[in-house]
């Protein structure tokens, strides 16, 4: 797994429509395990990790799809020793029977689409799948995200981390030019956002070629393509410098990435990190403030911290924290 290829997401329907015929495999195995409420999100981050495009969580169960491998050993190996290495910090976690099954694509058609409806995300955004029809709106854009095998469709946590912050760094730029940097696009909903927050150049990266298939589809999608450029490249090919940078991957990610993107932001620019557990956020915030950049704020839902921080600079005004 590369840096930039983390593939998250929330859920997925691999029979719906676009680009999913093409890419979805004839047949899936479906991970159904047991674990309690407080590991939900920590379990479900390294399924989603491993491979699964999608996971559904059901009170103090997890359900996780993979598409079918050849051999399915190795998986079923990595999941078990996650399990027992997470014991110590969330006890009972892999005690009970993993329950695998075959899934054939057939009997996954139209069964997740009650999985998603439109979704407010902050003061500016609705967010929702492209069968169902824009809630009448003037005050909020319109984000229409095909679900699929890339992460972000506006309902975890992380997703709408960055979108809140977005909202308030854009909105302190005033006039300033707007420029934009996500890394690690997964759908591209966050590359959008930006788009249509007004971002005259939103390069988007990405390492994984479906979650770039996916973000192609959405960008086209929503009519951004003029402002939106999705790369496969790495972060280091990059030379330009942007007035927002987002990065939406994990702590351990964002930690390797530290100098790389500390050079993308420009000075007096924000960058907005997420993607990080409770227990990283304190690690990842020291490899940026206070040397290069400023803490401007924290946000945190449920198990997930996302990150707020101002370039050291003139550029704009500066954002102060909330009481």
């Amino acid at each position: 797994m590369t840096s930039l290829g983390i593939r998250k997401a929330e859920m997925i329907e691999p029979g719906a429509s676009l680009w999913h015929k093409n890419f979805v495999p004839a047949s899936w195995l479906q991970l159904s395990l047991k674990a309690p409420p407080a590991a939900l999100d920590t379990i479900s981050n390294f399924l989603i990790e491993r491979g699964s495009p999608g996971v559904v969580l059901q009170r103090d169960e997890i359900r996780a799809f993979f598409a079918r491998p050849a051999k399915s050993s190795a998986l079923k190996r990595d999941i078990q020793r996650f399990l027992r290495g997470i014991r110590g910090i969330y006890p009972g976690s892999g005690e009970q029977p993993l329950r695998w099954a075959i899934l054939k694509d057939r009997n996954w058609n139209n069964s997740w689409r009650r999985f998603f409806s439109p979704q407010k995300v902050g003061k500016w955004f609705w967010i929702i799948p492209p069968w169902v029809d824009p809630p009448a709106t003037k005050r909020r854009q319109i984000i229409t995200i095909e679900p699929g095998m890339a992460f972000g469709t506006g309902t975890h946590a992380t997703t709408r981390g960055c979108l809140e912050f977005l909202e308030e760094a854009v909105g302190s730029l005033a006039e300033e030019p707007l420029t934009a940097l996500d890394v690690g696009t997964g759908s591209g909903i966050l590359a959008i956002a930006l788009a249509k927050m007004g971002a005259s150049r939103v390069s988007a990266l990405d390492s994984d070629p479906i979650a770039l298939k996916a973000a192609q589809v959405n960008v086209r999608q929503n009519r951004v393509s003029r402002a939106v450029r999705l790369s496969n490249s790495g972060l280091g090919a990059v030379k330009e410098s942007f007035t927002i940078v987002v990065a939406n991957l994990t702590a351990e990610t964002i930690v390797d990435l530290a100098p790389l993107l500390q050079k993308r932001v420009s000075a007096g620019g924000y960058l907005i990190l997420s993607g990080i557990l409770k227990p990283k956020a304190g690690e990842v915030l020291r490899r940026f403030a206070p040397h290069h950049f400023m803490f401007i704020r924290q946000g945190t839902q449920r198990e997930w911290v996302t990150l707020l921080l101002k370039k050291r600079g003139s550029h704009g005004p500066l954002l102060r924290a909330k009481a």
